[in-house]
């Protein structure tokens, strides 16, 4: 079996008379943590919107598991996808539980399998039970990334897509969460692509890093050979940012 979850073959994608991605070829590799750094407007957000159909290359295909995206059914596809956002997106009007729940409700799961399955994740990021009949508005930030990272994990995917997911978090916060997710992936290793602009939390969290700059990759690398070997003087200067 290939050890690639996601290949981008050719990928560009426009916007009229802007290119937002420009001919792009990847692999992604299966259960571990790719980054996408880039500063904004360097098409990695757009990126990892193909993988799950909110956008669609203008030209070139995306294969997830050796598969075409079938655009004409994205729901089957999105089955297979966490997708955890910057501000958490919890649904409002739901408690935290319902939040947590609602896709494999939505998914027909037996109410015992949801609780146990809930009750599992719940304790991997340490999100106290008396929170779970709380609304969204009365957790904090990172009790709301908290949340936010459970309901992504509830249907045990085997893709997570996260989209800053921690941007909105204070520093000390920010750091026990990554933590937390650290923690996640050695108890549940999946294949995480993750979109960030903070190369100090792709140090940290990615094994994994993608530099993306005006739509096109700088360069693709583990972190280790990326930090000893940066293939420019702009990989170079986000690397000696962190080494100060």
């Amino acid at each position: 079996m290939s050890n690639i979850a996601i290949e981008f073959k050719d990928i560009s994608k426009n916007y009229g008379e802007v290119t937002v991605l420009d001919k792009i070829n990847l692999k992604i590799d299966q259960n571990k943590t790719t980054a996408l750094v880039g500063e904004s407007g360097s098409g990695k957000t757009t990126l990892l919107e193909i993988v799950n159909g909110l956008s669609v290359p203008t030209s070139g295909k995306v294969e997830i598991y050796g598969e075409k995206i079938d655009y004409d059914d994205l729901p089957s596809l999105r089955k297979k996808m966490g997708y955890a956002v910057q501000g958490a997106g919890l649904f409002p009007h739901m408690t935290v539980y319902e939040n947590i729940t609602v896709m494999a409700k939505l998914d027909g799961w037996d109410d015992e399998v949801i609780e146990k399955r809930a009750k599992h994740i719940i304790g991997l990021v340490d999100l106290h039970e008396e929170l779970l009949d709380r609304f969204p508005h009365k957790l904090s930030g990172g009790q709301q990334q908290r949340v936010s990272l459970c309901r992504a994990m509830m249907l045990n995917p085997l893709l997570l897509l996260l989209d800053e997911p921690f941007s909105a978090l204070d520093p000390i916060t920010k750091s026990y969460i990554h933590d937390e997710f650290l923690k996640l992936q050695k108890a549940e290793s999946r294949t995480i692509l993750m979109v960030t602009h903070d190369m100090e939390e792709a140090i940290k969290l990615a094994d994994n890093i993608v530099v993306l700059k005006s739509g096109k990759i700088v360069q693709s690398d583990s972190t280790d050979v990326l930090m000893d070997d940066p293939a420019n003087e702009y990989v170079a200067d986000l690397v000696i940012k962190q080494k100060d």
